[in-house]
Parts: structure tokens; C-alpha cells; sequence
């Protein structure tokens, strides 16, 4: 849902980029502090409470995602090594923000049944990512389902967000809407592979 904002941010992000490669610094900096800033965000604020504020950190980070792939753009260094480390480094993030709230009701937020929850969460989005990343290498694609990386991860951001302002039903319902809907695109993902892998090899005249 979220991917068709893509353009729109690389041109918003295209001078800020610009900016960075005069300044010296890589795409591979920028998304490895990207990713610890996610990170300090995440498991340093919501633990103590201040949900508000550890999304505000967390989504200012997280738009190193789109900044470090405009700068390999703009250096026409795009590669292997730099799609392995954005992807790799994106699972710490999301295991952040999702432990980070696993630990908020773990502490302040006092509830076993969301702390679960979240960590169920927290599991079934890394399947998601897993499921992918091994059909590609077989040669297949698992690409779509109603919960994608992008869509799981601006839910979250924003329930949390407004859990600090003082609307606290609405994390709980998102924790369990993205419970369901993670599932839901495990199982779809796993059906798309299967298709692909079950169809009859082509034979070449």
C-alpha cells in the first residue's frame, strides 16, 4: 500500500542525498545509522513509557531507508552488498520497535496478553521477510500479501503514537489487527511459492 509513496519520497530525499555524498559520507553509513537510531528509539523510549516520543525518533530514522537508496542511485553504486545490508539491517530495526513495545508492556503498560501479542507480531513479520528472502533463493518470488513490510511498519509507528497522546485502544487493536493480517500473508506467501514450485517445467523446442 505504502510502496506507491516510494517516488514521491526519493524526489522529497533527492537533495538531502545529495547533500550527504558532498559531505563524504556513503549509502552504507546512512543506513547503518539509520538503523541504530531505529533501534535507541525503539528500545530506549518505549520501555520507559514514552511511546509518543520513540515513534517520533523511530520515523525520523526511518526515512535512512529511502535516503541510502537515492544515494546509491545518484553514485550508479547500487549492488548486491548494498540490498543484502539494507535488508539485513531492516530486521533489526523491526525486531526494535516490535521488542520495544513487547518490553512497554512488559513494564508501564502491565499486560502479559499484549506483551504477547507484540511478540507475536514481532515473530510473524519476520517470517514474512523469511519466506521471501527463500523463495528468491530458489528462484521463486513471494511478493504481496495485505501486510507488507511498509504497511506493518507505518501501522505500528502510528498506534504507538498515538497510544502516547493519550488514546491507548488504539495499539492494542493494532497489535491484533497486524497479528492477524501477518498471518494472513505468511499463509499467502507460502500458496504463491507452492504455485511456482508445483507448476510443470517448460521444455524448450
Amino acid at each position: 500500500m505504502f510502496n506507491r509513496f516510494r517516488d514521491f519520497f526519493a524526489r522529497v530525499f533527492t537533495p538531502v542525498a545529495r547533500f550527504l555524498l558532498r559531505c563524504h559520507i556513503g549509502p552504507d553509513a546512512v543506513t547503518i545509522a539509520g538503523t541504530v537510531g531505529v533501534c535507541a528509539g525503539a528500545l530506549i523510549f518505549y520501555p520507559m513509557g514514552h511511546l509518543l516520543i520513540g515513534s517520533l525518533v523511530v520515523l525520523v530514522f526511518v526515512f535512512s531507508d529511502t535516503v541510502d537508496g537515492v544515494m546509491a542511485r545518484i553514485q550508479g553504486r547500487s549492488s548486491n552488498w548494498g540490498a543484502f545490508l539494507d535488508s539485513t539491517l531492516d530486521r533489526f530495526g523491526d525486531a526494535a520497535i516490535f521488542g520495544g513495545i513487547v518490553l512497554y508492556y512488559m513494564g508501564p503498560g502491565d499486560s502479559g496478553l499484549w506483551a504477547g501479542i507484540a511478540l507475536f507480531d514481532l515473530v510473524m513479520g519476520t517470517m514474512t521477510s523469511y519466506a521471501r528472502a527463500r523463495a528468491e533463493g530458489l528462484g521463486m518470488t513471494a511478493k504481496g500479501g495485505i501486510a507488507e513490510r511498509a504497511d506493518r511498519l507505518v501501522a505500528i509507528l502510528v498506534a504507538a503514537g498515538f497510544h502516547g497522546m493519550g488514546v491507548p485502544w488504539i495499539l492494542p487493536i493494532m497489535l491484533a489487527l497486524l497479528a492477524a493480517a501477518s498471518t494472513i500473508t505468511v499463509v499467502q506467501r507460502i500458496l504463491i511459492v507452492r504455485r511456482q514450485a508445483l507448476q510443470p517445467p517448460t521444455i524448450d523446442a
